[in-house]
């Protein structure tokens, strides 16, 4: 066996004839970037999408307007049908009035991932920023696939013609 050395692109062997190439101005750039971006930043940027998107979501009261206003749901308009994030909007508005049996009838998949969306942003930014130690929750690729199948069935029950599924047709 070779003698083995470590380089910034990984371990390197004594006769390998693979060298990495230089790095560009834009890895030199990201490199440099995360080096000196302070750790509250992702965090505060997160917020602040969420932010921006929730505060959309109050001024633009979509309980409160046709199928027709913009932006539209081009599913809903093409064919009719509900799509998978159809009434997403309309719960987080609101879910935001405290009104949780609404949220539920228009979109109950997104009103149960809500509390768990909370809590992993809190989790990582309390980490990140403030060294806390609030645990990660473990979502693994079997809990993903229930829940995408779940959302999937969600779907499908809530575009059947006959109640009790027309409950949830938005």
């Amino acid at each position: 066996m070779t003698e083995a050395s470590v380089t910034p692109h990984g371990p390197q062997f004594a006769g390998d004839p693979f060298t990495p190439p230089p790095a560009d101005r834009i890895t030199r750039f990201t490199d440099w970037l995360r080096a000196h971006t302070p750790v509250w930043a992702g965090p505060l940027a997160a917020l602040a999408c969420i932010g921006g998107a929730l505060s959309y979501t109050q001024l633009a009261d979509p309980a409160n307007v046709g199928a027709d206003a913009t932006p539209t749901c081009l599913v809903k308009m093409l064919t009719g049908f509900d799509c998978p994030g159809c009434g997403g909007t309309r719960a987080a508005w609101y879910l935001m009035q405290g009104d949780l049996p609404a949220a539920a009838r228009h979109h109950i998949m997104f009103v149960f991932a809500v509390p768990f969306l909370i809590y992993m942003y809190v989790a990582w930014a309390g980490n990140t920023t403030f060294k806390w130690k609030l645990p990660q929750l473990k979502i693994g690729p079997k809990h993903i696939a229930f829940f995408l199948a779940a959302w999937g069935v969600f779907m499908v029950l809530r575009n059947l013609p006959w109640a009790p599924f027309t409950y949830f047709f938005v």
